[in-house]
């Protein structure tokens, strides 16, 4: 950029880079949305005791409260790490952003891969939602209005929590069910369809085999097998240029929802990697607050 000054030069390449970063939203079936949160203080209880007595592991979770004088609605925050690591630590600012925009949160710890494989990672998120519903009352939030949000492998949970309850099956047994639903989910990163992965080791690990071996299990574990036309809406965004969890994970998984007339919509993040689409996913987080809001807020 010849015959510019040196700061007018920076401040042009900065808006140029934020072109090409920004996300691209492609909208199915989902109606137009025009929605205004107002900022509001909250409160952080942490390190609550979630998991039932004599569960295999103690879970812990991180409760966020907006101080709001009527019942928020809530969401269920999972965290990623391949099934077998991380914290809901990573989660905290996103956790943040709702709360400040009027949502309760419940940021929760999971069982880890390999010590305990699937289903032991859903059964802990059955057992959340169980919980946030029997406290809904001393927590000042609304039951009926529960949410979810997930990056990588805690989308892939909070998705399959979602697309499963209320059909029965193995996966429902015993701690699962209609009232373990969500009304929309966020999902960022998701690998929506476990089949369409070669068995490598965190896949392995987290299931017990390879596909060849235990394909059942690799499909019953894959929410993509379960969406139906009573699927909740839900938000997805992922990284353009994702290696990890290629972003035709998100793309089929949409194309699927919409083939069932479920309400999503798809966010894809231009030249970002799957851990860059997290650590830089401000833009989606601000889109998937306003899909939870026209969501789990009465209107």
């Amino acid at each position: 950029m010849p015959g510019l000054l040196p700061k007018t030069r920076q401040l042009v390449a900065t808006a140029w880079l934020s072109l090409l970063l920004a996300g691209c939203a492609n909208h199915i079936n989902e109606p137009e949305q025009d929605i205004t949160l107002a900022r509001t203080d909250y409160s952080v209880r942490t390190n609550v005791v979630f998991s039932p007595p004599g569960w295999p592991q103690v879970l812990k979770a991180d409760l966020y409260r907006p101080e709001l004088e009527h019942y928020s609605p809530a969401v269920l925050m999972v965290h990623g790490g391949g099934w077998e690591r991380r914290s809901r630590q990573d989660m905290n600012w996103i956790a943040e952003h709702l709360a400040a925009r009027g949502f309760a949160v419940m940021n929760i710890d999971y069982r880890f891969a390999p010590e305990f494989r699937f289903p032991a990672q859903l059964h802990d998120l059955q057992i959340a939602i169980h919980w946030l519903r029997a406290n809904a009352a001393e927590l000042n939030i609304d039951p009926q209005r529960i949410g979810g949000f997930g990056f990588s492998s805690g989308a892939h949970l909070v998705s399959l929590l979602a697309v499963v309850a209320g059909q029965g099956g193995e996966l429902n047994e015993p701690h699962g069910g209609p009232e373990t639903g969500l009304v929309a989910v966020v999902a960022g990163g998701l690998p929506s369809d476990l089949r369409n992965f070669g068995s490598g080791r965190l896949i392995r690990q987290f299931l017990g085999g390879t596909r060849e071996e235990i394909p059942e299990l690799y499909r019953a574990a894959s929410p993509a097998a379960h969406v139906t036309e009573q699927t909740p809406p839900f938000f997805l965004f992922h990284g353009g240029m994702d290696m990890l969890v290629p972003s035709k994970q998100a793309t089929d998984f949409r194309a699927l929802l919409a083939s069932k007339g479920v309400e999503n919509q798809l966010y894809i993040m231009r030249l970002r990697g799957h851990i860059t689409s997290f650590l830089t996913s401000g833009n989606a987080v601000d889109e998937a607050t306003a899909f939870l809001a026209w969501h789990l807020n009465p209107r």
